[in-house]
C-alpha cells in the first residue's frame, strides 16, 4: 500500500517517526512518501519537505509567509496527485492539513488524522471542516475523546499518547559518561528548552539566560533543536555556566534536576521525565492580543490542561521576567513544591493511557484500508 503523511513541526517528526516504524511492522509492503523530518527520513520512505522549512508561529508570522504556505499548498496537492497513495495521513499541523484535507475528500482519498488538532483550545468551528473532510481521526488526549464523542458526536479512536512509547522506548544513557562527553560540570543540571523555530527561541532565551547569574550553584544546558545551526545559537553562548548540547533533549532532560520550558509539547515531555518545571511563553505583542481574545482556556500547558489543574507554573507574555522566574525556579528546586509536582506528574502519566499508540494507530489504518 502507498501512503502520504505530512507531519509540519519536530514534535510531528518524532510522533510521525514511531508511526512509520509501526506501519512497515503492520505492512510489509508498504511505500511511505512524507512531509517531516530526520526522525522520519530515519525510517526509510522518501522525505519531500523538511518542516524546518514550514514552521511559522503565530498570526502575525503566518501573514508574513502567506506567500510560502501557499506556494507549499499547492506543490503538496501535485506531489499526492503524481504518488496517487492509497491514504493520507494528517499529523497534527492544522492550518495546513486541513487545507490538503479538505481537496483529498473531493478527490477521493481516504483521511486519516493522527494527533487532533486542539479546536477544543481555539477555532471549534473547524469540527465542521473536520466532520465533512476527515474519515478516520485518532485522539491522543483523554478528554478529546469526550469533546469529539460527547459534545460533537463526531467518533473518533483514543489510542494513547505517543510521548510515552517514544521515551520509554529510548536507550538509557550513562549520566557520568554524559557530562563528561558533553564537558558539564558536577553541579545539578537546569535545561533550557526554548523551542525548536528560530522566532520562539529569540524570544524565550534570552529571557530564560537572564536568572543564570541568580543560581551559581547550578548548571545550564540549552537544549538545541535539530531544525536549527549551531551558529544560531553562538550568541545565546557567552555567558558563564551555560553549556548547550543539540539534538539530544531527551538524554538532557533525562539527568536535568529542574527546566525552563517553552509552552508546547516540550511541557509534557518534561513532567513525563518527571522534571519540575517552570512553563514560559513570549509571543509578539500582535499575536498575543488576538490569541488572548479567541483562546478561552484556563491553561496553555498540556499538563495543567490534561490535569484541569494548575501542576506547574506558567509565567505567560509580561509575567515572563527574571523577577517571577528566579521565585517559580526557586520553588521547585527542593523542598515541598517540588515533591507535589512529582506526585502530580505520576498521575498524569496513568491519565495518559499507557503505552502503545503509535502500534494501535497503524493497526487501525492498515485495517481500514483491507476492509
Amino acid at each position: 500500500m502507498k501512503y502520504y503523511i505530512i507531519a509540519g513541526e519536530a514534535s510531528g517528526d518524532l510522533h510521525g517517526s514511531n508511526l512509520m516504524k509501526s506501519i512497515y511492522n503492520e505492512d510489509s509492503n508498504a511505500i511511505i512518501r512524507f512531509w517531516g523530518g530526520d526522525l522520519m527520513q530515519s525510517m526509510g520512505g522518501t522525505l519531500v519537505k523538511h518542516y524546518r522549512d514550514l514552521a511559522f508561529m503565530g498570526f502575525l508570522e503566518v501573514v508574513l509567509n502567506l506567500k510560502t504556505i501557499l506556494n507549499n499548498i499547492k506543490f503538496c496537492k501535485s506531489d499526492i496527485d503524481s504518488f496517487q497513495p492509497d491514504i493520507i495521513i494528517f499529523i497534527d499541523y492544522p492550518g495546513f492539513n486541513m487545507r490538503i484535507a479538505s481537496w483529498a475528500k473531493q478527490k477521493k482519498i481516504p483521511t486519516h488524522y493522527y494527533i487532533s488538532p486542539q479546536i477544543w483550545a481555539w477555532k471549534e468551528n473547524r469540527i465542521h471542516a473536520i466532520k465533512r473532510d476527515v474519515d478516520y481521526m485518532y485522539v491522543i488526549l483523554p478528554f478529546e475523546k469526550d469533546f469529539y464523542e460527547g459534545k460533537h458526536n463526531f467518533p473518533v479512536n483514543f489510542v494513547g499518547h505517543p510521548l510515552i512509547d517514544a521515551i520509554h522506548s529510548r536507550n538509557k544513557i550513562d549520566k557520568e559518561s554524559f557530562i563528561l562527553e558533553n564537558k558539564l560540570s558536577q553541579k545539578p543540571i537546569i535545561a533550557l528548552l526554548p523551542g525548536s523555530r528560530k522566532q520562539e527561541i529569540l524570544k524565550m532565551l534570552s529571557g530564560m539566560l537572564s536568572v543564570v547569574k541568580d543560581f551559581p550553584d547550578y548548571q545550564f544546558v540549552i537544549a538545541g533543536a535539530p531544525s536549527q545551526e549551531f551558529s544560531f545559537y553562538e550568541p545565546f553562548l557567552r555567558k558563564e555556566n551555560v553549556h548547550f548540547i543539540s539534538n539530544r533533549t531527551y538524554d538532557l532532560l533525562s539527568v536535568s534536576h529542574a527546566a525552563l520550558v517553552t509552552s508546547g509539547t516540550a511541557t509534557l515531555e518534561t513532567a513525563l521525565f518527571k522534571v519540575p518545571e517552570v512553563v514560559c511563553y513570549k509571543g509578539s505583542w500582535v499575536s498575543y492580543q488576538i490569541a488572548k481574545r479567541i483562546i478561552t482556556l484556563k491553561y496553555i500547558s498540556l499538563v495543567n490542561l490534561i490535569m484541569d489543574k494548575e501542576v506547574v507554573k506558567e509565567l505567560i507574555q509580561n509575567d515572563f521576567n527574571s523577577k517571577n522566574i528566579i521565585m517559580e525556579l526557586n520553588k521547585i528546586l527542593k523542598g515541598e513544591e517540588r515533591e507535589k509536582m512529582l506526585e502530580n506528574y505520576s498521575i498524569l502519566e496513568k491519565k495518559l493511557g499507557g503505552e502503545g499508540a503509535s502500534k494501535k494507530t497503524a493497526h487501525l489504518i492498515v485495517s481500514s484500508i483491507k476492509k
